[in-house]
C-alpha cells in the first residue's frame, strides 16, 4: 500500500478540468473508473501496486472529486464517452478498465460502445447488471427526502459508510472526513442526486439502463474478472454470477466476508488477484 499519495494533475478534456493520478512505466496502460459519489483516493490502496504490470491513471469523473461538476445529464453512456475523451487526450489507443460499482458499468458501456480500445476488464461489485440495488439509494431518488438524505454531513457519510463496509473497523474519522469534504464541494450534491435520478428510481435501478447493457454482455469478448463482496448491501452478490455466467471469457471471484468495495476492504488480497489477471494472457 502507498504511504504517500500521488500528485494529484489536472488535464483538460473538453470543457472539463480533469484530475487524475498516473504511476508505472509499463507499455500497456489501466484505467480505473471509481463509483457513485467516489473520487480516486478511492483507489489510493491499489495504484502502486497494479502500476508494476501496467501505467496506470486514476480519474475523477466528470461531476465527481475535484473534476469540473458541469451541468449535465450524467447517464453511464455520457461518463463512457468520458473516459473515451480522457483516453483521446492522453494519447491512449487501448487500456484495461477497472471499473468500480458505477465504474463497473461505465466500463461495461465502454466496452460495448468502443470495442478496439479495451482488452481486459476487471468489474468491481459492478453496476448495470440488473435491477437490485440498496434502498439507501433508491430513496434518493425521490424528489425531496432524496434532497435531504443526500444533504452533506459528517453523519451522513459515516452512515454511507456503514452501508458500504462489510467491516465497520474500517470506518475512521479520516474517511468520514475526506467523504464530508468531496461531497461538499460546489455541485457534488447536484451531480450525484443526478446521476441517480437517470439511472434509478424507488424500485430500483430502470431497466433502461440496465437491461442494454446486461442483454449485449455476450458480445464482449475481451477477458474480464469480475469481483465482489459476499455481503455487499449496495448491489447483491447475485449480480456477479449473472455475468459470470453471460460474459464469453468470465472469471468469477467471491470475497467473503466482504462489503461492496474489495479494492479497499480486502486490498492486498484484490491486488493479488488483479495482478495475477493482468499479468495473464488467455482466461483457463
Amino acid at each position: 500500500m502507498l504511504t504517500q499519495r500521488p500528485e494529484d494533475r489536472y488535464i483538460q478534456v473538453g470543457d472539463i478540468r480533469t484530475r487524475y493520478w498516473t504511476l508505472g512505466d509499463a507499455p500497456s496502460t489501466a484505467i480505473l473508473v471509481h463509483g457513485l459519489g467516489g473520487y480516486l483516493e478511492n483507489w489510493l490502496d491499489n495504484i502502486a501496486a497494479l502500476a508494476q504490470v501496467r501505467r496506470v491513471y486514476a480519474l475523477d469523473l466528470a461531476g465527481f472529486g475535484r473534476s469540473d461538476k458541469p451541468k449535465v445529464e450524467y447517464t453511464i453512456q455520457y461518463l463512457a464517452e468520458f473516459v473515451r475523451d480522457f483516453m483521446g487526450v492522453q494519447d491512449i489507443h487501448q487500456a484495461t478498465l477497472i471499473g468500480e460499482s458505477m465504474g463497473g458499468a461505465i466500463a461495461l458501456q465502454f466496452a460495448l460502445q468502443y470495442p478496439q480500445m479495451v482488452d481486459k476488464l476487471v468489474l468491481a461489485d459492478s453496476a448495470g447488471l440488473g435491477k437490485e440495488v440498496s434502498i439507501y439509494l433508491r430513496i434518493m431518488t425521490l424528489p425531496v427526502l432524496g434532497n435531504v438524505f443526500s444533504r452533506p454531513s459528517r453523519e451522513g457519510s459515516a452512515q454511507l459508510m456503514k452501508e458500504i463496509f462489510y467491516d465497520s473497523n474500517l470506518i475512521t474519522d479520516k474517511w468520514v472526513d475526506e467523504d464530508y469534504e468531496m461531497s461538499s464541494l460546489p455541485g457534488a450534491q447536484r451531480s450525484l442526486l443526478n446521476v441517480l435520478r437517470t439511472s434509478c428510481n424507488i424500485w430500483g435501478i430502470k431497466s433502461e439502463v440496465y437491461q442494454p447493457i446486461l442483454n449485449r454482455l455476450g458480445e464482449i469478448e475481451v477477458p474480464t474478472m469480475v469481483i465482489w463482496g459476499a455481503q455487499d448491501r449496495i448491489l447483491p452478490v447475485a449480480h456477479a454470477h449473472q455475468a459470470a455466467k453471460r460474459l464469453p471469457d468470465a472469471r468469477l471471484h467471491i470475497f467473503d466476508p466482504c462489503g461492496h468495495l474489495p479494492n479497499i476492504e480486502r486490498a492486498d488480497e484484490f491486488n493479488t488477484l488483479v495482478l495475477d489477471f493482468l499479468s495473464n494472457g488467455k482466461l483457463a
